[in-house]
């Protein structure tokens, strides 16, 4: 049976759970929601054990709606950690839905099943990462050790915060395939630092 959520319980619903959560976003109105629904409801009791399957009323989740950019229905959220990790908007076969979830349902289990590392240590590794991504790509990494931590932090406090390293420079809009463009290294960053020099955050420069 599916979770009800609403503004009031959606964190206590949706965070901290030991499995990745499925939230149908619908209204009773919408014709197209009324196809998806059965869909989602028959696909969610297959992967009973691995995942949680939650409704929305998006009548009755005008903050969370804010919050998540749903202003579409139906829309369907995976979310792992309390943070979305994929989504899809519009009704859509089953079998695209079985594809969909089996190809994000490991990355969701991976980010509710492994402890984060502590933020310095994290950092450390980001900006390693990052230093030999530029070096393979003929750039460099921002000179400056605080500037990088500075950029690396905000890229960390946007993964607790959304489930991906979006870029701290660029608003985070809830459409999840535009938002995936700004993750880091976003698809934007080398026309910046061919044209400019450095990319936007500056995390990058010739």
């Amino acid at each position: 049976m599916a979770i009800i959520i609403t503004d009031e319980n959606f964190e206590a619903e949706i965070g901290g759970k030991d499995r990745p959560v499925l939230v149908d976003f619908y209204a009773t109105w919408c014709e197209p929601c009324s196809v998806l629904g059965p869909i989602l409801e028959k696909v969610a009791k297959d992967y009973e054990g691995r995942l949680i399957f939650a409704k929305a009323n998006l009548d009755d989740i005008p903050l969370t709606a804010q919050k998540f950019g749903i202003n579409q229905i139906p829309t369907v959220v995976l979310f792992g950690n309390g943070s979305p990790v994929s989504g899809f908007v519009g009704a859509r076969p089953e079998e695209v839905v079985r594809e969909w979830l089996e190809q994000f349902l490991k990355e969701a289990q991976k980010k509710v099943a492994v402890p984060a590392k502590k933020a310095q240590d994290n950092v450390e590794v980001l900006a390693q990462e990052y230093a030999d991504y530029s070096q393979k790509n003929g750039f460099r990494l921002n000179p400056s050790e605080e500037s990088v931590k500075k950029i690396i932090n905000g890229l960390l406090a946007n993964e607790k915060k959304y489930g991906k390293i979006y870029c701290p420079c660029r608003r985070v809009s809830g459409n999840l395939e535009e938002d995936a463009k700004n993750i880091c290294p976003c698809v934007y960053h080398r026309a910046e630092i061919e044209k400019d020099g450095h990319c936007l955050c500056n995390l990058f420069v010739k």
